[in-house]
């Protein structure tokens, strides 16, 4: 893996860290495409069941690296990973600021833990832009409509408290424990059948918008996938047996 990004492995959880501090933990190629590698490791590796993704020296990240994009032009793989994030979970654990693009890059993880006083928004429109890496339609889809709205249009950021009272911020935690919290949060997924909440992640992210038959449709094919696999079969019988399962993600 590329010193642009650092990892760790807690038991069934993967850790991922954005290892540029003297740039805010920004996205430039190699960054990007050394986080396209680590979550393609993260969803390929049956050992693995979730992940936690962080940013180095108390801070997650600040986005797309504008100092790269003007020499560079797009960094690579950056918007494979705003599009498709991970199919395992993944746990965004923000400390100091997610501002523009390092927000969107969170709202591209499944839950987010963040230290209290952080601050979370989309100021693109100050800038003459707009927040184009997903966030304008994630937004609204994770917290009130009138607040996404005021959030776009003013550029006004909302506090990690904020975040928490409104659902956008799965846990709170005290400065400098955001990646503690959040890896606690995993490994709390992590005892739970691998395939089963891949499954459970993919269910809930598809259906949203869709009527329930097509959800039904979406979810058919997910149903011989995980209630035919090992891990099917070892569940009930650890439960009949009275210990604790030993999952492989098969």
């Amino acid at each position: 893996m590329a010193n642009e990004i650092l990892t760790e492995t807690h038991g069934r959880v993967r850790v991922i860290t954005l290892n540029r501090p003297e740039a805010k933990n920004s996205v430039n190629s190699a960054l990007g495409q050394a986080l396209v590698a680590a979550i393609e490791e993260l969803d390929s590796d049956d050992g693995l069941t979730a992940g936690v993704l962080t940013g180095a020296d108390g801070g997650f990240s600040a986005g797309m690296d504008l100092k790269a994009f003007a020499t560079e032009g797009p960094p690579k793989g950056f918007n494979d990973f705003l599009q498709k994030g991970s199919q395992k979970p993944l746990i965004a654990a923000v400390e100091g600021f997610a501002l523009a693009g390092g927000l969107e890059i969170a709202l591209s993880c499944d839950l987010i833990v963040a230290a209290k006083g952080v601050r979370l928004g989309i100021p693109e429109v100050n800038k003459g832009l707009f927040a184009a890496g997903g966030g304008l339609f994630r937004l609204p889809n994770r917290i009130p409509y009138g607040v996404a709205m005021e959030m776009a249009l003013t550029s006004d950021p909302i506090s990690a408290e904020t975040g928490y009272e409104i659902g956008l911020v799965t846990r709170l935690a005290e400065p400098g424990k955001a990646a503690e919290v959040a890896l606690e949060l995993a490994e709390r997924i992590a005892k739970n059948a691998p395939l089963a909440v891949a499954a459970s992640k993919q269910v809930i992210r598809q259906s949203r918008g869709m009527t329930e038959e097509d959800a039904w449709a979406m979810q058919g094919p997910l149903l011989g996938k995980v209630f035919t696999s090992q891990d099917a079969k070892e569940g009930p019988r650890a439960f009949a047996e009275k210990r604790e399962p030993k999952w492989t993600g098969r």
